[in-house]
């Protein structure tokens, strides 16, 4: 039996953001309920069978949270919706939607969009030391510098510290041009990217020459005391086992680290061990510390990189089977 379903759209915005870039959002849903929905103008036609056009108007109204005022559905979005209906988890969904993170300095909204990111997030506001381990486009590195900006504008912390190891990665650094910090600089790149969704270009100079904010090689945490502060480390596959400890042990009173990192992407010579993933082993039943896993299902870059993350999983799988 062939049903039919007429959804209103509040503005041309919401029915821009729910139908998405060249109507990716729509053929989505489409593939996910097996209806049809065509957008005309502000009214969005769903048909289909009985089940599929239900199923298709479900996900849509579950997602009014994000259309509804014009804000950018994203594939993570319709999944985590999808995941949210056949789980029975309607209210959980709604919970992520209402928990806002910060605001870019473009007006978007910046708030968890899977389960497992909003683990995250509760993590990093619960626990002094947080290890945050998946794939590329997570949202590891970027959803812990919004925290952590967010606690440094709210005066919960004197300091925000983000560091990472700056391991070559097919270039040695003595032949990239410049000085030392010209040499260091494009490994800190990420940092400063996430850094201006929320803060101002010249207000981040200013509060990187007062020392509030610093952006750092992992080098130079040796030999420190990092109190009242918030310690983001990415990229710590990277890090050596004693590199580590080093910095683990960097942590002072009234202090929060993060520990971020892929460990399918180590950059470390083939038999060096791991420093995160040693870490893993060892602090896995220490009390205090949170270990947030996340997968390719939290991708939230391009749909193609869920895709390729997934090829590499299954590359890898296929791989350890054969011995």
């Amino acid at each position: 039996m062939v049903s039919s379903v007429r959804v209103s759209m509040p503005s041309p915005e919401s029915a821009i953001a729910l139908s998405g870039y060249r109507d990716e959002n729509l053929k989505l849903l489409a593939r996910q309920t097996g209806a049809s929905l065509v957008l005309r103008g502000q009214e969005l036609l769903i048909s289909g069978t009985e089940n599929g056009a239900d199923l298709a108007r479900r996900l849509v109204a579950a997602l009014e949270p994000i259309w509804g005022p014009g804000q950018a559905v994203t594939t993570a979005d319709i999944m985590t919706a999808r995941h949210a209906l056949d789980t029975d988890q309607v209210e959980q969904l709604q919970a992520i939607h209402q928990d806002v993170v910060a605001r870019t300095r473009r007006g978007d909204v910046v708030r968890a969009k899977t389960f497992r990111q909003k683990q995250y997030i509760k993590a990093l506001r619960t626990h002094d030391m947080v290890f945050c381990i998946g794939p590329a486009g997570t949202g590891k590195t970027f959803l812990a510098t919004m925290v952590g900006v967010q606690a440094l504008l709210n005066n919960e912390y004197e300091r925000l510290i983000l560091t990472r190891p700056a391991v070559e990665a097919g270039e040695r650094l003595g032949f990239l041009p410049g000085d030392l910090q010209q040499k260091i600089d494009p490994y800190l790149r990420p940092l400063y990217d996430a850094l201006h969704e929320l803060i101002e270009p010249e207000k981040i100079t200013n509060l990187m020459e007062r020392g509030i904010i610093e952006v750092a090689p992992l080098a130079y945490m040796r030999g420190r005391t990092l109190n009242n502060a918030f310690v983001i480390m990415d990229e710590a596959q990277n890090t050596t086992p004693a590199q580590m400890k080093m910095v683990l042990t960097r942590l002072g009173f009234r202090s929060r680290m993060v520990v971020t990192g892929d460990v399918t992407q180590t950059d470390l010579p083939e038999m060096q061990t791991s420093g995160l993933i040693l870490a893993q082993k060892i602090l896995k039943p220490v009390d205090g510390i949170a270990f947030c896993q996340l997968t390719q299902a939290d991708v939230v870059r391009h749909p193609l990189v869920q895709r390729i993350v997934a090829a590499y999983e299954s590359y890898d799988t296929q791989k350890r089977s054969k011995g």
